[in-house]
């Protein structure tokens, strides 16, 4: 799975992204359900005081 994890201004405009990237939990079988939560890192001084982080996009490469 590959995050975009996005710093986001406090007037909502959006500064830059880090993308992240973590393995799949597999096998998934059919009709099953997985919930995990994945802890996304950014460095301090990309996130100054009166700034957030949103992550906005996760895309999933199934093979």
């Amino acid at each position: 799975m590959e995050f975009g994890t996005h710093i986001i201004g406090a007037l909502g405009v959006d500064w830059g992204s880090v993308e992240s990237t973590v393995k799949l939990p597999a096998p998934i079988r059919g009709g099953q359900s997985v919930r995990k939560t994945w802890p996304v890192c950014v460095d301090a001084w990309r996130v100054p005081w009166g700034m957030h982080v949103e992550t906005r996009d996760v895309d999933v490469d199934w093979r």
